[in-house]
């Protein structure tokens, strides 16, 4: 049974959270386990959703069906990180200011959300690699 489909997608998000992981710790010099979640280079949502794309491109080629559910899909996610999810970063640093002047205590909100285009196109780097070393 071939599980590389299930697998793919598993490993890219692995090697990107791995990549943003050291970059972040090399950047705070210390272990940045504070530091995980949305937002960062390299976008592990780009990378899962590309990788899936691009091990179908490989394998089954661009003309397939799944090919091009797969590419919709990854449109939809990246969108999302770049969109949806930076505008909801800024409205919590609107939160956290407010909050802030008004002595409230609401907890901080996090502010790091979404994704630039550069922290995008590293993850669909991370994410066609990934799926190139599987199809190999």
């Amino acid at each position: 049974m071939d599980f590389t489909y299930a697998l793919t997608p598993f490993l890219a998000w692995f090697l990107a959270g791995g990549i943003k992981f050291a970059i972040n710790s090399i950047k705070a010099r210390k272990l940045a386990f504070d530091q995980m979640g949305y937002g960062g280079l390299p976008s592990t949502h780009s990378a899962v959703v590309t990788s899936m794309a691009a091990l179908i491109a490989l394998r089954e080629g661009i003309d397939n069906a799944m090919f091009g559910l797969a590419v919709t899909l990854a449109f939809i996610v990246i969108l999302d990180a770049t969109g949806l999810r930076a505008k909801v970063g800024k409205q919590a640093a609107a939160i956290n200011q407010l909050s802030e002047e008004r002595k409230d205590v609401v907890p901080k909100q996090r502010e790091k959300m979404g994704h630039s285009w550069v922290e995008i196109l590293a993850g669909t780097g991370v994410g066609v690699f990934t799926a190139w070393m599987i199809a190999g």
